[in-house]
């Protein structure tokens, strides 16, 4: 059997990279194309350095010569990035802290600060120093899932400028505007007056010295958002989704919110909640009630990493609701289930920040009535 080189760019202009539009031999991604009888060696360059982009398309070139040129053919991907150099982050920066993750989901409901109030104190378990800023600013639970719900935060001195200094538990800082406001009472704030809360709770509080930041988001892709990110450059986003398609709509958006060329917010992965019900009668069996591994069909669907699954377990909720999470009940499936994701988490971190050049903070202009966005 010998191989044919027109053959060979033929089938690898059938297949284009992620985020181009142009198939892989118009877009100069292929460089080289050099053939054996049946070996194939193909050369690729490509201008990111995601994990997920080079395997995908290393995936695409072997499977379309195999499909398109021959079954048999032993193809090897040599794959190089030539990425842009990094930019300088531009906006506000906050001094001490090195990773500022955002926590989001598109849809209410579906777990978004139980999941990062048990990320955040198994990063606090694993040694990290963690703080939480709960941006939910219509509906801040985090007080009440850290127990912290009748704590005010405490003014200190840094520098001859007087500052808040976090409520701390469970190794963990949070700083929310449930502080601020009585149990009962709504806050009726129109976008201005949350921008400016928001602004205070970041900018004049002592965090201290942070390996990671947690921004519990309100759900949806609105103000709030863009005043966050506006803010401050956001490391990465982790969306939260449960597996039905009314909630995967919604954390699709969520994703693709981020992804904006004028946002251009690394999506650090999708974490399923509620993936399935195992009652304790029967701990070999698993309920699907909201539907199979819908995040994760959609986390492969749109190219970003999955980082895991947490169960349907009434612990979980009892666990938040007394705010204690139930990341630290030590030695349970749940611990584990909790650890495992957020070690994703920490690994999609540490490959954004070495793969991808600073995020950079956006910023917002209104345009006749309407917000219009632009680095």
């Amino acid at each position: 059997m010998k191989l044919d080189k027109k053959d060979i760019l033929a089938a690898l202009e059938t297949i284009t990279v992620s985020g181009e539009g142009k198939n892989m031999v118009e877009s100069g991604a292929v460089q080289n194309v050099i053939t054996f009888a049946d070996e194939v060696i193909v050369d690729l360059v490509l201008t990111t350095p995601a994990l997920h982009i080079k395997k995908r398309a290393e995936t695409d070139v072997i499977n379309a010569i195999k499909d398109k040129v021959h079954p048999d053919a032993q193809v090897k991907v040599n794959i190089k990035v030539n990425a842009p150099e990094k930019p300088q982050i531009k906006g506000k920066h906050i001094p001490g802290i090195h990773n500022i993750v955002a926590i989001a989901s598109g849809k209410g409901g579906v777990g978004k600060s139980t999941v990062t109030a048990n990320i955040a104190v198994t990063l606090a378990k694993m040694g990290f120093k963690v703080g939480v800023l709960d941006a939910d600013i219509y509906g801040p639970s985090i007080p009440i899932m850290f127990d912290v719900a009748h704590e005010k935060p405490l003014s200190v001195n840094v520098n001859g400028k007087s500052k808040m200094k976090p409520v701390e538990n469970y190794g963990v800082k949070v700083l929310s505007i449930g502080f601020f406001t009585q149990p009962n009472q709504a806050v009726i704030w129109r976008g201005p007056m949350a921008a400016k809360a928001l602004n205070q709770l970041i900018f004049d509080t002592n965090w201290g010295e942070l390996d990671f930041m947690l921004v519990d988001l309100p759900p949806g892709t609105g103000d709030i958002h863009l005043s966050i990110m506006q803010s401050m450059p956001i490391t990465g986003a982790v969306i939260v989704s449960t597996p039905q398609n009314v909630a995967l709509a919604d954390a699709r958006k969520g994703v693709a919110m981020f992804q904006q060329e004028s946002i251009n917010v690394p999506v650090l992965g999708i974490i399923e909640n509620m993936a399935y019900f195992t009652p304790e009668e029967l701990p070999e069996n698993k309920y699907y009630i909201f539907g199979k591994e819908g995040a994760k069909n959609l986390a492969e669907d749109l190219e970003v990493p999955f980082l895991g699954e947490i169960p349907l377990v009434q612990s979980i909720r009892e666990a938040g609701d007394v705010g204690r999470p139930a990341a630290m009940q030590t030695g349970t499936a749940l611990e584990n289930a909790f650890e495992s994701l957020t070690r994703n988490v920490v690994q999609e971190t540490v490959n954004r920040n070495e793969n991808l050049p600073p995020t950079q903070a956006i910023q917002i202009t209104t345009m006749a009535g309407c917000s219009a966005i632009k680095k």
